[in-house]
């Protein structure tokens, strides 16, 4: 909010004294809290620091020794530099031992060469102050007004972002807290030079405390959660014109800070000189604003659908917030016609399946410039000419489940549980009807949803019409584009029939129906169940089962019926829990040191070395070979892994720790 020395000094008032600087060059950013006047050597002590002290020099000091400890004291206190008017006590100039005692300590030192009053100059200065702090006040005013129609309108995080940054005029960037990228902006920057090798800069971007500056970095940092648990950091790149990918920030036009020849005022923009200033108070206000607004925005869930699976979803979400009491969930289940008291309980979640870049794409598609993934050639690319597939294909799908529970004879809580799952809660008369019931209602939704069966859907996604049909685009899961001659399953089958899409009871070949009902899993869809219950207390436990195997599940290429937890591996555990800021922590607790090693050492990447020695059962020998070293220089690596974890290598528990905490990395980095 506050002026430098160096606009100070080009002001009207200023200017008409003709001033002329004659050390102190260094210090024509520092800030000019206040204008104080001054005519006794003693000053010092009346002083806050921040102050452009003016002067005749009339009761200044007549001694050298005087003069040196004058400057020395205005420079202890911190003013910003000193202002002497010629003419009563120095005619020519100021004593050339004030001038190396101001160029000593780096105190800007000016003259005054022709009489000008100092009210003149201290009431512009003082409104320039003031109108700064109204500007900083009226701009604070706008931020808080703009995030709060955000988080009331419930906005994405991309439209977060992109309205910080257009606040800001800063280059902004959101990211979890395995530093991948979920949003981002570069007003206007370069978005490849920002995202460029984002992971290792942004874990050199090390601040301290919540919201936080790193100077030799150039970002404003502040950490992104809720209730205690955080889950991601916004980061705002200041000043805009630095070097985005991390380094050191440029000069104003990218070259060095021009150089004043003596006796001459040269402005130049404040805070750009060889490191960055202090970013201004308000943009501290505004990434805290705009976190606030990402946090609560994840909180807030919009519903659109009737009535009465408003009142399905209520009760769902009930069990698994435990935001009701289990009797009343119960009562208001009865009353919906669905007894859940003294029934075996199931959770069963429905769910297109995703490849990567299909479905998942679709799922996060953000305005231009919010997912560090959108760029030609990308698999997401082919959406832009596809049907939208999301509130009315996740409808459709509940639609879908609720007829196929209606077929099957079973009742049970259905509704759509996020964006892209459909969740039931299946209640049977006993324990023993589990397996007949689920294999029911799998058949069930395959006889609902006919447009399912058989379709050449290389993205997995299988509704989207039109996706075999594209000539020439590599299929995500690596198979040829062979539409008609491909299995819904993946494998090469010549006795699969195009013309059998759509077809009642037709599934892959012709003798598929009835005689495999129940054995193959819908085309394009997923269903997962998680273990059955006895009492509506447990039954969260089985729902949220059934999710985590759902989205466990989603690249599994396994043909089967419904997926359960035995089916379900570490890999695929680590995979669904990828989002989860707990997993996030402990990665970096395990790891951090090692990543952080190599974004500083980007030519040795240690974490290879150590993948190699897990991979390999911790046999050094064949570790070596598998990364290629000598076993003497593979040695040294392992002992330079040990101290930068400060582990033993040799511990199994250790390397058991290490090796769970690799693969969740690699299910984190994995789109």
């Amino acid at each position: 909010m506050f002026p430098t020395v160096r606009e100070v000094l080009a002001l009207d008032p200023v200017r008409h004294g003709a001033p002329r600087l004659v050390a102190g060059e260094v210090g024509l950013d520092r800030r000019v809290r206040w204008v104080h006047v001054a005519e006794v050597p003693d000053i010092a002590t009346l002083l806050g620091g921040g102050e452009l002290v003016l002067t005749t020099g009339i009761g200044l000091p007549g001694d050298d020794a005087g003069l040196r400890a004058f400057i020395g004291d205005l420079a202890g206190v911190g003013v910003s530099g000193l202002v002497v008017e010629l003419g009563r006590r120095y005619h020519d100039g100021v004593p050339r031992v004030m001038v190396a005692a101001a160029e000593r300590h780096g105190l800007p030192l000016a003259e005054l060469r022709r009489a000008t009053p100092f009210v003149r100059i201290t009431e512009a200065v003082h409104a320039l102050i003031v109108d700064a702090q109204l500007t900083e006040l009226r701009a604070t005013e706008e931020i808080h007004q703009r995030f709060t129609e955000l988080s009331v309108e419930g906005a994405d995080p991309g439209e977060v972002v992109r309205q910080a940054a257009e606040l800001s005029g800063c280059p902004v960037v959101l990211e979890n807290l395995s530093r991948q990228v979920l949003a981002y902006d570069p007003a206007g920057e370069s978005a490849e030079l920002l995202l460029d090798g984002w992971e290792q800069h942004s874990r050199r971007v090390r601040p301290e405390g919540r919201t936080a500056y790193d100077p030799d970095r150039g970002w404003l940092v502040t950490m992104v959660g809720a209730r205690g648990q955080d889950w991601g950091r916004l980061l705002l790149r200041w000043p805009p014109g630095g070097d985005l990918a991390g380094g050191q920030p440029l000069p104003a036009g990218g070259r060095s800070a021009p150089v004043p020849a003596p006796g001459r005022i040269v402005a130049t923009p404040a805070g750009r000189g060889d490191s960055p200033s202090a970013p201004p108070t308000r943009l501290t206000i505004l990434v805290e604003r705009a976190a606030s607004t990402l946090a609560l925005g994840r909180l807030i869930r919009r519903d659109a659908e009737g009535l009465e699976r408003q009142l399905h979803r209520t009760l769902l979400t009930a069990l698994l917030d435990h935001s009701w009491p289990v009797d009343e969930v119960a009562l208001r289940a009865r009353a919906l016609g669905v007894v859940l008291e003294r029934r075996q309980l199931v959770g069963v979640v429905v769910r297109h399946r995703a490849e990567a870049g299909g479905e998942d794409m679709a799922r996060h598609r953000q305005p231009a410039g919010s997912w560090p993934l959108a760029e030609p050639g990308h698999p997401g690319e082919a959406l832009d000419n596809v049907p939208d597939a999301g509130p009315a294909r996740l409808r459709d799908l509940a639609e879908a489940v609720g007829q196929a529970l209606r077929e099957a004879g079973l009742t049970g809580l259905t509704s759509a549980l996020d964006d892209q799952t459909v969740g039931v809660l299946l209640a049977l008369p006993d324990a023993a009807a589990e397996d007949r019931a689920l294999a029911a209602f799998a058949a069930a939704l395959r006889r609902t949803r006919p447009d399912l069966r058989g379709r050449a859907d290389l993205s997995g996604s299988g509704d989207l019409p039109g996706r075999a049909d594209l000539p020439g685009r590599a299929d995500p899961s690596g198979r040829a584009d062979l539409p008609g001659r491909v299995d819904p399953s993946g494998r090469a089958d010549s006795s699969w029939r195009a013309d059998s899409v759509g077809r009642p009871g037709a599934f892959g070949r012709s003798d598929d129906a009835p005689a495999n009902a129940g054995r193959r899993s819908v085309a394009g869809l997923l269903i997962a169940a998680g273990s059955g219950v006895g009492s509506l207390r447990e039954a969260r436990r089985s729902l949220i089962e059934a999710r985590q195997v759902a989205d466990a599940a989603r690249r599994d290429r396994r043909d089967l019926p419904i997926f359960r937890l035995p089916h379900v591996g570490l890999a695929g555990l680590l995979h669904l829990l990828r989002d989860e800021p707990r997993v996030q922590t402990f990665v970096e607790r395990q790891l951090g040191a090692l990543l952080a090693y190599d974004a500083q050492h980007p030519r040795e990447q240690l974490l290879g070395t150590l993948r190699a020695y897990l991979e390999q059962g911790r046999n050094k020998s064949a570790a070596a070979v598998a990364a290629h070293l000598s076993r003497p220089a593979f040695y040294e690596r392992l002992a330079r892994i040990g101290r930068i974890l400060d582990v033993d290598l040799d511990s199994v528990d250790a390397c058991l720790s290490l090796h769970v905490a690799l693969l969740a990395l690699d299910a984190i980095r994995t789109p």
